[in-house]
């Protein structure tokens, strides 16, 4: 459970991240999977379009977090 819930926050970090490199330049690279949020997220949500390279470094954030706290948990806690 702990690795796919690293892998999601990995995802995620890396989707957020493209999604940045994809409004500031091209994105040629996985287009498809990694700006997926932006397609079906970001131009969905009036608030979220004004504003996407900022929802894209939050949903970075996310990912980081997720990978961060899934580690933190998943440590063996030392009785003393």
């Amino acid at each position: 459970m702990r690795k796919s819930l690293q892998g999601v926050g990995f995802l995620l970090t890396v989707m957020g991240i493209s999604g940045v490199i994809d409004h500031l330049w091209a994105q040629p690279v996985l287009g498809v999977v990694l700006n997926a949020f932006n397609r079906f997220v970001v131009q969905q949500v009036p608030g979220l379009q004004e504003n996407a390279i900022l929802a894209n470094l939050g949903l970075s954030a996310v990912g980081i977090l997720l990978i961060v706290v899934t580690e933190a948990l998943s440590r063996p806690r030392s009785a003393t």
